[in-house]
């Protein structure tokens, strides 16, 4: 059975249907009287219930999640500035040599 819109469950709703499915109804005679598309969605819940407990029923809000704000950071000095760029170029040296070091050796 298929439903041409996307419908959306309140918690009530779900909490009952896994409650049900829980006491031992089918999840397919469950989802034909709550007509529901399909019997998986009661699986899913039971699921979610099992793993997250009531609140993972309850429907979360759409988009990413706010980000606590930041601490100001002090601005970086410059002997820190300098180290980060020293290590920096260091890395490039090393990575620099050992592509030449392969390169050597390919041309043996």
């Amino acid at each position: 059975m298929t439903k041409s819109t996307k419908r959306k469950f309140s918690f009530e709703f779900k909490l009952a249907a896994v409650r049900r499915f829980q006491a031992g109804e089918s999840q397919v005679a469950l989802a034909q009287e709550l007509q529901l598309s399909s019997p998986d969605l009661i699986k899913k819940w039971a699921r979610i219930y099992r793993n997250e407990g009531e609140d993972g029923l309850r429907p979360k809000s759409p988009g990413r999640p706010i980000s606590p704000p930041k601490a100001p950071t002090q601005p970086e000095s410059e002997l820190q500035r300098l180290r980060r760029e020293n290590e920096r170029l260091r890395a490039e040296v090393a990575f620099l040599g050992k592509v030449n070091a392969l390169r050597d050796e390919e041309q043996r």
